[in-house]
């Protein structure tokens, strides 16, 4: 078994504490829900930041889309 040489981070932890409770699997999958929808929010919020930050449009988008076509027809 590999072991880890790095310390668990904060959330880790308070996941660890929160995990150690027997909840029912309802309440469990209710939990899990939420830290999908938090960390897919900051995801969220972050590339809203850098479409602002980089005055991006949906033409950026298209280019973007039409650039990586023509890579993935190339190969």
């Amino acid at each position: 078994m590999a072991t880890i040489d790095k310390p668990l981070t904060n959330l880790q932890l308070e996941l660890l504490k929160l995990f150690s409770m027997n909840l029912p699997e309802e309440e469990l999958l209710y939990i899990r829900r939420m830290l999908a929808n938090y960390f897919a929010e900051k995801a969220s919020n972050e590339m809203d930041r850098l479409w602002e930050e980089n005055n991006w449009s949906n033409e950026t988008m298209d280019k973007w889309l039409k650039d990586d076509s023509q890579d993935i027809h190339e190969e």
